[in-house]
């Protein structure tokens, strides 16, 4: 660990568990429980399940690396401990992309779901409008200054989870056993596209190990933190899938699953509660990521990986004005251009392949550090992250050709901005 870390180390296991939960439970449950049906019918609640063993190999080894490196930075550290600094800026650029294509399908969902109370919302030209004014309040509201962008995000956060409980507890003396054991195995290819669209509702764990450099103690922490949180999600998320497919016949039709699932179980007020809750909780995540995401190209910047410009800071509200604009900009018209299910496979593909060079960094950085006393222990060796590479690898494979092809295009994008820095700094230091 350097101890050269400059944070503050206040934050606790409990405090980690709250930042996994929140950097998880977004949009991705309020939407993809009708996917789920409509690719896997009642065998859905499985694929829930075998998400969660995915999720868990990487999160196992997201915590066995930050034993080694426990700085703020969390996979840039680790892929530029093992492969140098572009890997480490490939792998925060891609983190990048993941959380961008996640606030267009976030904001997309959230009217969606605002579309219950009034109809127009839910397609054409006032989807449009609402869309693109969302963007602009998020923009506005972190420009102007963190402060505010906080008070949103506490707002959203304190009704974020009590209309998911409550349908759990009601809906429970409504599940169907024998649905879960009269279930076909979908096909191989739907198999892999749903589990790939579904890890969706799984990603965004890895925003608390970037805060590691501001643990009371990482190694001790994070590993405890993660591990709990992502097992306590996957129970949750089952029981929601159970629930949804055995009061809701019509399920893989629905615009609005859990508003509808809510329906059949308390009414119209039910209804009503649960559509209120999703809005906040998505409106909450997006929040939470326009207030992050443009502080990763702002400090890459200042670091001298990307262009000066995305350093500069507002004069009046010393927010960094150019990153957070270049990313609603981007996100807005991810928004507007594609649908749901391809922005979650956009998300997702671009945060695996980041996931994937954080393994692979697992090996290169037992072999090259010293090990702590104290640091987190994987049983089985390498056996874990040999099955985290394997079942990422495979997931990869079932993205459609447009969302590699978007994905790269960002990449490359990201690789010029780099090296269009470098040789800046090399100017720079020449004069």
């Amino acid at each position: 660990m350097n101890n050269s870390e400059p944070l503050e180390r206040d934050i606790s296991r409990l405090g980690f568990a709250a930042i996994a939960l929140n950097g998880v439970i977004g949009a991705g449950i309020f939407a993809l429980p009708a996917i789920a049906a409509a690719r896997s019918g009642n065998f859905s609640p499985w694929l829930f399940l075998f998400c969660a063993v995915l999720i868990m190999t990487i999160v196992l080894c997201f915590s066995r690396a930050a034993s080694f490196v426990s700085d703020t930075g969390g996979p840039i550290q680790y892929a530029g401990e093992a492969f140098g600094p572009f890997a480490g800026f490939q792998v925060g650029w891609l983190t990048y992309i993941g959380r961008l294509a996640a606030l267009g399908a976030n904001v997309k969902l959230m009217v969606i779901y605002a579309g219950w109370f009034w109809a127009p919302l839910e397609s054409g030209l006032a989807h449009q409008l609402a869309v693109t004014l969302i963007f602009v309040i998020l923009a506005a509201s972190n420009i102007i200054g963190v402060r505010k962008s906080m008070l949103v995000i506490y707002l959203f956060s304190a009704v974020k989870l009590v209309p998911l409980l409550l349908l759990v507890v009601v809906g429970l003396s409504h599940v169907r056993p024998d649905l879960l054991v009269q279930s076909g195995l979908p096909e191989i290819r739907t198999f892999g596209e749903t589990v790939l669209v579904l890890l969706y509702a799984f990603v965004g764990f890895e925003s608390a190990v970037v805060l590691a450099g501001e643990a009371r103690d990482p190694r001790r922490d994070i590993p405890r933190a993660l591990t709990y949180t992502v097992l306590t999600i996957t129970v949750f998320y089952f029981l929601i899938q159970w629930i949804s497919i055995s009061v809701l016949p019509g399920l893989a039709d629905s615009k609005a699953p859990l508003a509808d699932v809510s329906a059949a179980l308390l009414g119209a007020g039910g209804a009503a509660l649960l559509t209120f809750g999703a809005v906040f909780s998505i409106g909450g995540n997006c929040s939470a990521s326009m207030l992050s995401a443009p502080r990763m190209t702002y400090a890459l910047a200042r670091m001298g990986s990307l262009p000066a410009w995305f350093g500069k800071v507002h004069s009046r509200f010393h927010t960094p004005a150019n990153s957070i604009i270049f990313f609603a900009v981007l996100a807005l018209a991810l928004a507007l251009s594609g649908s749901f299910v391809w922005l979650a496979v956009v998300s997702t593909l671009a945060r695996l392949l980041a996931y994937i060079l954080s393994v692979a960094a697992l090996p290169i950085l037992e072999r090259t550090m010293q090990p702590p006393e104290d640091q987190f222990r994987l049983p089985g060796g390498h056996l874990i992250p040999a099955l985290a590479l394997i079942l990422s690898l495979w997931l990869i494979t079932f993205a459609s050709m447009t969302a590699w092809l978007t994905t790269t295009a960002f990449f490359l994008v990201g690789s010029v901005l780099y090296f269009a820095s470098g040789k800046q700094r090399n100017k720079e230091g020449a004069a």
